[in-house]
């Protein structure tokens, strides 16, 4: 039994008691048992006596009033969107052609770097080169890990390591990278830097292409980090020479 409905119980019995006082009250007590009827009455009349449970206040709703923040691609700003234009502004994200061959030739690409940066080891003698090749193999190999991640989260192929990559910007030829194994010292330095300055400048052509042509926003992230990162690498190399 709910606390409303027996309250009203105690009350009517209450008034069952004094309702034969009402009309003559006498003294002090009949003023009381009056006072007491009319409150009685009062409080059935708010509560109605019912045995149906208080109702729950209602729950605030949020209306979709409250504006959106696009996030634009990158080099470009957020956009405010009303909540209306919410749903069909911002695209899923869905990898094209452009996208996908991006990143399984950036792959082949960064491999390439890297082998050439672990020659420096032995083979550097400029603190230098030493320097950049070890940057180089910090950042790279990172960048190599995240972008196949991302083919396969695409259902995309891996490229594996014996990937053919004729006609790729900036890549060093089989010779090339033979000359560069047999240098040392201050040859290996001239000819590290004349490489991988062709080989980063060819990096840029690569993410410049995916920019204008590719859709995916991480595969946009990507070729504009890749972008900045090695424009200060060639800069680096320029005051190397």
């Amino acid at each position: 039994m709910s606390r409303n409905l027996l309250t009203c119980r105690i009350y009517g019995r209450l008034l069952d008691r004094l309702q034969c006082n009402v009309a003559t009250p006498r003294g002090q007590g009949g003023r009381v048992r009056s006072a007491l009827i009319v409150g009685a009455c009062a409080y059935l009349l708010v509560t109605g006596c019912t045995d149906a449970p208080t109702a729950a206040p209602p729950v605030p709703t949020v209306t979709d009033t409250a504006p959106v923040l696009a996030p634009g691609k990158p080099g470009e700003e957020a956009r405010t969107l009303a909540p209306s234009e919410a749903a069909t502004a911002v695209p899923p994200q869905r990898a094209n052609a452009a996208d996908v061959r991006f990143m399984q030739n950036m792959i082949i690409h960064h491999r390439q770097a890297l082998d050439m940066s672990l020659l420096a080891g032995s083979r550097a003698e400029g603190d230098a080169v030493k320097r950049l090749a070890a940057r180089i193999n910090d950042v790279q190999g990172p960048e190599i890990a995240m972008m196949t991640d991302w083919l396969k989260a695409q259902g995309q192929q891996v490229p594996d390591h014996h990937a053919a990559h004729q006609g790729m910007p900036g890549m060093a030829t089989p010779e090339q990278m033979e000359a560069l194994k047999a240098a040392k010292g201050a040859a290996f330095d001239r000819l590290f830097v004349q490489l991988m300055t062709a080989h980063h400048q060819g990096a840029l052509t690569m993410s410049a292409e995916v920019l204008t042509k590719g859709s995916h926003q991480r595969v946009q992230e990507i070729a504009e980090d890749i972008s900045v990162s090695q424009s200060a690498e060639i800069r680096r190399m320029s005051a190397i020479r």
